[in-house]
């Protein structure tokens, strides 16, 4: 009978088993060659001989780096090894950690009669039968800890028969894989229960809405819906944004990722110990009067909510609070945890706030990230990422950004519900970027560089000469931005004006021909 195991698209394999047991021979028909990372080919690579025990270090060493490479590109790798040691597989769970992977296990456990034979048939290396002894009794010892160790997919095989049963590997998109899927998106910022608000932004937009039984109907099949979570606390009516949400998930009309305050509410719900602050009181008092069908339909529509999505070919992405470029796609506890909260300091405010680093300040991912989370007066476009709550529960407004369009849409709160702890209405209507363009990027000063000047047309910085260039630019540049560097004599003087600068450009332009930095 043949068998199939299912493994996430994206994962860390560890084949885990003795001496003998025929790993090699079942990770050649189950992957393939490019995907196996095997300490023996290791070892051959290092010192010409995969039978050198004396390179076994320095193979495990490549073997790691190998793996990591693979991981941090996204590709399914499975490590080939007897990984029988707990401190051997902790190193492999801890890397599959750092790049946000599933560890996965497939264990040989087969009788050590089995090992001893298959060992002695062996035509590349013979092992002693002590040696595979001590094989067996290492994986007896620790098969029961792989759960423990953070292995998310375990199969343990314990005979011939079964393994020659295995043939097929099943892989599993991922739940935040949504790549496939490129319908236009209205994607809607944090609600935080402003009801009334949500249905006229639903209806500009061309929703039709019925608001006494919570259902949305699209009048363009082909759009969807997507919340960025923070549906409940602080406003007039979080029940009913929970209903029209949960029967437009259920229509397939619309996707919805958790906000920190919608996971805060199940595990209310769930009976945790939760501090009811922040607007959680004021939900808890609204579903008093909601039956317990509902809390507990409440309840599970939460708990099954994925911590964020990619679209559109890996165009898109959109997440509660962010997030960074290395994390899309993946899943693990602190994709999950940046998904809902960012990225913290550590610090605290003067409002009693933790405060939040902007993560979207150094994003350079080729994805649109779309989020909210920090409650901003105008929806904020930050290289590519954008920050689409801009407050309405605190009196500001409801916005949804319309995917591909980037149009911006948004309805103004019909009052104040809840006094924010930081005020942000008040705050500078110029946006990051705009703050941020003046900011030299290391990136514009590295390798060749072609630049095009008003005077000498175009000036080609040579690879060699950029950091010497990125020198003079900081020592004699009025503007950090600027290329046309100035040589010693010209350099600015408290009296020194731009005008004056620039009256000698061809002096400058021959200094740097003289020093080669240009040509």
């Amino acid at each position: 009978m043949k068998t199939t195991i299912n493994l996430p698209e994206l994962a860390l394999v560890l084949l885990i088993g003795p001496s003998g047991s025929g790993k090699s021979t079942l990770a050649k028909r189950l992957f393939k060659s490019t995907e196996i990372v095997s300490s023996d080919f290791c070892r051959a690579l290092i010192a010409d001989d995969e039978n050198s025990m004396e390179a076994t270090s320095d193979a495990f060493d490549l073997a790691h780096d190998i793996i990591a490479k693979r991981l941090k590109r996204g590709l399914l790798t499975v490590l080939d090894a007897t990984n029988l040691r707990p401190e051997d597989r902790k190193i492999c769970v801890d890397i599959a950690k750092k790049y946000h992977v599933i560890p996965c296990a497939i264990v040989l456990n087969l009788p050590e009669s089995v090992c001893q034979k298959q060992n002695k048939e062996r035509t590349d290396r013979v092992l002693s039968s002590r040696v595979i002894s001590n094989h067996i009794q290492q994986l007896r010892k620790s098969v029961f800890k792989l759960k423990y160790e953070g292995f998310r997919h375990i199969y343990e095989f314990k005979s011939i028969e079964e393994i020659a049963e295995l043939q097929e590997v099943h892989r599993e998109a991922l739940w935040n894989n949504r790549k496939a899927e490129h319908s236009p998106f209205d994607i809607i910022g944090d609600i935080h229960g402003c009801y009334d608000e949500l249905c006229e932004l639903l209806t500009k937009l061309g929703y039709e809405v019925d608001k006494a039984t919570f259902t949305v109907h699209a009048i363009e099949p082909s759009r969807r819906l997507i919340f960025l979570g923070d549906l409940v606390d602080q406003g007039p009516d979080s029940p009913a944004v929970l209903k029209l949400v949960m029967n437009t998930v259920e229509s397939g009309l619309a996707l919805c990722v958790p906000g920190n305050h919608d996971i805060k509410l199940m595990r209310y719900l769930n009976g945790k110990n939760v501090q009811i602050k922040h607007g959680l009181e004021l939900t808890v008092e609204q579903l008093a009067n909601e039956s317990n069908e509902f809390k507990q339909k409440a309840k599970t529509f939460i708990d099954k909510l994925v911590s964020h999505y990619v679209f559109d070919d890996g165009k898109l992405v959109v997440a509660h609070a962010g997030l960074k470029e290395e994390m899309q796609g993946r899943g693990s506890g602190a994709v999950h945890e940046f998904c809902l909260y960012g990225e913290t300091t550590g610090e605290i405010d003067e409002f009693g706030l933790p405060v939040r680093y902007n993560w979207a300040s150094e994003y350079q991912g080729k994805a649109l990230v779309v989020y909210g989370h920090t409650p901003v007066p105008e929806a904020q476009w930050f290289n590519n990422t954008i920050d689409i709550d801009t407050g309405c529960v605190f009196g500001g407004k409801l916005t949804v950004l319309r995917y591909p369009e980037r149009e911006l849409v948004s309805i103004d709160a019909q009052r104040t519900y809840c006094q924010p702890a930081r005020p942000f209405l008040t705050a500078t209507k110029v946006s990051l970027q705009s703050d941020n363009d003046d900011v030299l990027d290391v990136g514009d000063l590295i390798g060749k560089q072609l630049v095009e000047t008003k005077l000498m047309g175009h000036v080609t910085l040579r690879e060699g000469n950029t950091i010497t260039a990125l020198e003079a630019m900081s020592r004699f540049a009025i503007h950090p931005k600027w290329l046309i560097y100035l040589p010693p004599t010209m350099s600015p003087s408290e009296t020194s004006s731009v005008p004056e600068l620039l009256e000698h450009p061809q002096e400058a332009f021959h200094y740097f021909k003289k020093t080669e930095l240009i040509r």
